[in-house]
């Protein structure tokens, strides 16, 4: 039995410009190398080209996009009996919203444009329409999990 107690669960800071965690955590995930100064660069012109397309607040477009990629359930590798099996789990909440960022920056670094910001600002206005390559990514997952829905005793 352990004698340490249970970690503290810590709380996302928020970004000294917006004060908003969720634009904080899409800057740490961003994040190459530690450059962390580029990083908030490209979130913040991301976000001025979010206003200049659609012309509403920037911030309700970065979260209805992160809630649209958000996945339900995913597909965990279990190995059984020396097959490895995929099977379907339910994501909560915290561990779904840093799958939907994660998606999000590797869509958004796929796409063909000029600069990451401009790439970023693409991927998010389509992903709050329901469009793009990060809701593909969620679709395909529910889908894998769908299919695999018999080895859901197997948790």
């Amino acid at each position: 039995m352990s004698r340490r107690g249970t970690a503290e669960k810590k709380t996302a800071k928020s970004d000294p410009i917006y004060r908003n965690r969720l634009v904080n955590m899409v800057i740490n995930r961003i994040l190459k190398h530690g450059k962390k100064s580029l990083a908030y660069k490209i979130i913040y012109r991301a976000v001025k080209k979010i206003h200049q397309k659609t012309g509403t607040n920037p911030l309700l477009v970065l979260r209805q996009a992160i809630r649209r990629v958000t996945p339900r359930i995913a597909v965990k590798a279990r190995k059984k009996s020396g097959l490895t099996q995929q099977v379907p789990i339910e994501v909560g909440s915290a561990r779904g919203k840093v799958l939907a960022i994660r998606w999000l920056l590797a869509a958004s670094r796929k796409r063909s444009g000029r600069n990451m910001a401009f790439k970023l600002s693409s991927e998010l206005v389509a992903a709050a329409k329901g469009r793009g390559n990060a809701i593909r990514k969620r679709e395909e997952t529910h889908r894998m999990a769908e299919a695999n829905r018999a080895l859901a005793h197997l948790r």
